[in-house]
């Protein structure tokens, strides 16, 4: 979610242990179905993830998840979920609390997270950790890049090898998410290396390299070719083999941390949280691309997963025109992201309401509001995914973007409009299987062009939205 509030200006395109009696059941661990498309229960019962990312208010911004840790708490919040239909939670896990050593997974963090799934398997809930991001501060070695940095890749390695290791075969795990919208780095020192071997592996020689990008071997550092600039240049040699490069880091940091997790847990299911800019329908400009491809990295991972806020046009504030556009948009981005025939989670979602905004200029919106956009996305993409995950237990007031209000609950714990609209969804969907719908003539993404042209990608998406608007006519 942070990486989403720190773009939108851009996107603009300008305690004491329950009672065992009180226990829910043991939780069958999670498996790919056999169609591969969905997901089940040993016994063959469809399990369609349907809950939300966990953190308390009141806790700071970014939330102290772990670093104020209250089982207590903790336990009500699970007990309350429950009743709402949550069957899933994801929880952020951080280097301020797990990983502050290279090679040290930190006793104190899994101590709690212990608790942690503890309280969640007595509720019934899976656990879905999130691996180590930046919410309780990162140490200096983590600052410099986290997808191309070899001292932090094999960190992270380790970090994972040590964690499944612990919760190995615990069916209260859901599924490992490698990491919450990675965005593959533009121009860092590990970044310039890398750029140059790859090079060097794909042309072999300077003058083969000026055929491709059409110069002459001259004007060409063999060995230190800097970064290209960002600015989009639409079909252009030199940025699509940087994109592609940037795609490969991406490929490399997924394959070696999956790997670290089945070399601890054969069974565990590893899936990645993509940004929805990893599909290039619309973006500020090229180098906004993730460079996390979909259909690449769903042969290295279990299960998909996008994240999805509506910014077709800015900022959604609830007019019946920005409704359809955003609708259209989130239709395109999931179903690119559906597209490699792998099961499909939209695992971060929502939108805000019951408020006023304190950050920017934005109009207030109602419960009803966020419940109607809310119904609409699970509905409209049923089938294309097989669950769903709100951003968001409670309203959170210390935000600074729309998780001030995307709660099920208020900041004070009243059930908000989308918890009571939450729960209904959750009982229509939850243990069944879900039939991939029959869309009509939708225009195909041009990857290859969108990812060096901005321009191109907004064109699309106007098609996309005509296609969309005339099967609703």
């Amino acid at each position: 979610m942070f990486a989403i509030a720190g773009l939108v200006s851009t996107l603009a395109l300008s305690g004491g242990a329950a009672s065992s009696k009180n226990a829910a059941a043991p939780l069958p661990r999670i498996r790919l179905a056999a169609d591969g498309r969905s997901l089940e229960t040993p016994a063959g019962r469809p399990f369609v993830p349907f809950g939300l990312s966990y953190f308390r208010p009141g806790t700071g911004w970014a939330p102290q998840v772990w670093k104020q840790f209250d089982a207590a708490a903790t336990r009500q919040d699970f007990a309350r979920m429950k009743e709402l239909g949550v069957n899933c939670v994801r929880v952020f896990l951080s280097y301020g609390s797990f990983l502050m050593e290279t090679n040290r997974v930190s006793p104190e963090g899994l101590a709690k997270f212990d608790q942690f799934l503890e309280i969640a398997g007595q509720a019934g809930i899976y656990v879905h950790p999130t691996g180590p991001d930046h919410w309780e501060g990162l140490p200096d070695w983590a600052k410099v890049d986290r997808y191309a940095d070899e001292v932090v890749l094999r960190s992270v390695e380790e970090f994972w090898r040590q964690f499944a290791a612990r919760y190995r075969g615990r069916p209260e795990i859901f599924a490992y998410d490698l990491l919450n919208e990675p965005e593959v780095r533009w121009d860092t020192p590990p970044m310039r290396a890398k750029w140059n071997r790859w090079l060097e592996t794909k042309y072999a020689s300077a003058t083969v390299l000026a055929a491709a990008w059409g110069g002459t071997n001259q004007d060409l550092a063999w060995g230190a070719l800097p970064i290209p600039p960002r600015e989009d240049c639409a079909g252009c040699a030199r940025l699509l083999d940087f994109q592609h490069f940037r795609e490969d880091i991406a490929d490399e940091w997924t394959r070696r941390q999956v790997a670290a997790i089945k070399a601890a847990d054969p069974q565990a299911l590893v899936t990645v949280g993509l940004i929805q800019w990893s599909v290039p329908s619309l973006l500020a400009a090229g180098w906004q691309y993730s460079a996390f491809r979909p259909e690449r990295q769903a042969r290295l991972v279990d299960f998909m997963e996008i994240h999805f806020y509506p910014l077709a046009h800015g900022f959604y504030e609830y007019s019946a025109a920005d409704e359809a556009r955003n609708l259209a948009y989130l239709e395109g981005v999931v179903r690119e992201a559906a597209r490699p025939g792998k099961p499909l989670v939209i695992a971060e979602c929502g939108w805000y309401g019951g408020g006023q905004p304190t950050f920017g200029k934005h109009a207030a919106a109602t419960e009803e509001q966020q419940a109607q956009w809310c119904r609409k996305l699970v509905e409209s993409t049923a089938g294309l995914a097989c669950g769903w995950l709100n951003w968001g237990f409670h309203d959170h007031p210390q935000a600074g973007d729309v998780t001030e209000f995307t709660g099920l609950l208020s900041a004070e714990g009243k059930v908000k409009a989308w918890g009571r609209e939450f729960k209904q969804l959750s009982e229509r969907y939850g243990g069944r299987k879900l039939s991939a719908p029959k869309l009509g003539p939708r225009p195909a993404l041009d990857w290859e062009l969108c990812i060096t042209s901005a321009a191109a990608g907004a064109k699309f998406s106007e098609r996309y939205l005509e296609a969309w608007a005339a099967e609703r006519k």
